[in-house]
Order: structure tokens, then sequence, then C-alpha cells
């Protein structure tokens, strides 16, 4: 059996939300603002840089939508972008309950533009539970790139065979796993909960 975990590092789109501006996302901002095909290689050129913190939402804005005048305003764009966020609320309780037990430490690790993940903070109420926030548009570097958890190995002060990743994508977790991370490839609430009972981090029902 490996050893009971100490830290434990949450994706947050896909597990704790929706995904924050991925290609759901941006699918219905388009359709709702008519952006066209133009929209999509745009978006795809640019979001690296703004999800490693490079360029500003402004910047990201002006090269993916508003290259040309628009009838809408970029104040209404980025509520509409923010507005495609959902909580999971059954996935933060998993997280909640966690962090009341006070078995492990708890941080987040994920892609996201420094924007969006603020604003994804607030409005799941992420702040009161996890230790930290390591995610790319702070960190400088993206999953799945081994470089990111050793950044949130290193900063968090967690031994890899005592730290477990939850994602919903397995390109994510292989590279944790290589790493010596134990891992955990969300599907569902009720999933999770199982798969962190076996891991000893959970007792049974809250």
């Amino acid at each position: 059996m490996p050893p009971r975990p100490t830290h434990v590092f949450f994706d947050i789109g896909g597990v704790l939300g929706t995904n924050g501006w991925d290609s759901e996302q941006r699918a219905a901002a388009a359709a709702l603002y008519d952006l066209g095909s133009e929209f999509e290689p745009r978006h795809r050129e640019i979001v690296g840089d703004w999800e490693l913190g490079r360029i500003s939402a402004d910047e990201y804005l002006d090269i993916a939508v508003f290259y040309e005048p628009r009838s809408f305003s970029r104040a209404d764009f980025l509520t509409c972008m923010k507005d495609q966020s959902r909580p999971y609320a059954a996935s933060i309780a998993l997280a909640r309950r966690l962090a009341r037990e006070e078995r492990v430490r708890l941080f987040t690790l994920n892609n996201e533009s420094a924007e969006l993940n603020q604003y994804r903070i607030e409005k799941y109420g992420l702040r009161d539970i996890f230790d930290a926030f390591l995610s790319s548009c702070w960190l400088g570097v993206r999953k799945p790139t081994q470089r990111i958890y050793t950044a949130a190995l290193a900063i968090a002060q967690a031994p890899p065979e005592h730290s477990l990743f939850i994602d919903d994508r397995p390109q994510n977790l292989a590279p944790a796993a290589a790493r010596g991370m134990q891992t955990i490839l969300y599907e569902n609430p009720e999933q999770l909960a199982a798969a962190l009972q076996r891991s000893g981090l959970l007792g049974g029902e809250a």
C-alpha cells in the first residue's frame, strides 16, 4: 500500500468546477457574440501566453476578439467569460471535508489565466479551503510539463511519495506519477470520495 498522503493537490477545471475557458465555454461565448471562424485560431495562438501570465486579459482580448470593432464592450465579454464557470458543489464539499479534518495540507494545481483563476477562487469559495493556489499564471509553467510538478512539490515542501494529485485528464497525471506522486483520475464526486477513503484521507459519511 502507498503511504498515506500528507499533501493533496486538486485541479480546478474539471474537478472542482467546469473548465474556465475550454472549447465548450469558448463555443458558447462565440455563438452568443457571433465571433465567426477567426476567433478560435486567434485564441489558440495566444492562450498559452495568457495562461502563463505573460500577457493580461486586455492583451488576450485585443488579439482574440477586439481586433476589429464590436457591437459589445470588453467588459461585457469578460463578464460572459466568467459566467461560463460553474462550481461542482459535491467536489468542493469533499475538499472542504479534507480541510476540516486537518489530516493533509491542500493546494490547487491548475492551468489558468490570472483573471479567470482569481474569479473562480472567489466564486467557488476556495480561499478558506486551500493553503495555496499553484496556478500556471503565477508559476510561469503549465501542466503537463514536469517542471510544474517539481515547482509545486518544492513550494509545498511535499515529499512526492506522500503527495496526491487529482486531475480529470490522464495526460496531466502521467508526469505527476513519473515524479513519484500518487494520482487519482477524477470521474465524479462519488468515485473521488471512494478513492480518498481508500487513501485513508476520509472516513465514512460526512
